[in-house]
């Protein structure tokens, strides 16, 4: 069984994907890992971003490396990630969460002054 991720797909579908090559259901992986199966397919369709306690708890039972699922991910995102964010995700002192909290800020940054910019300046 082949256990390397495709290529440019989200950590979401890295995860439905190693887990059918696992040949596990939804609901038995979501049991092994302690979650319900609503919430494993809420991250699988990319809908709820993972803790870092349950991407591990995932990784374990599929039998994979959490850093290798979020690196695989990354690689998909990179070609339009800008270059604070790709220096953001190969920090190794940051912690994934760390990670996000901190590329929503950034985004968050953005797109407030790309707004501001795109508003007509009211002049007295």
């Amino acid at each position: 069984m082949d256990r390397e991720a495709p290529r440019g797909l989200t950590l979401g579908e890295l995860i439905r994907r190693q887990r059918e090559m696992a040949e596990l259901p939804m609901r038995q992986l979501a049991a092994m890992v302690g979650i319900s199966n609503p919430y494993l397919s809420q991250i699988e369709r990319n809908l709820r971003e993972p803790s870092d306690r349950v991407l591990q708890a995932i990784a374990d039972q599929l039998h994979l490396s959490a850093d290798m699922l979020v690196s695989e991910a990354s690689r998909a995102q990179k070609d339009s990630a800008s270059a604070v964010i790709t220096a953001l995700r190969e920090d190794p002192d940051l912690t994934n969460a760390q990670r996000k909290a901190i590329e929503e800020m950034y985004e968050a940054f953005r797109q407030l002054t790309i707004a501001k910019r795109k508003r007509p300046s009211t002049g007295p």
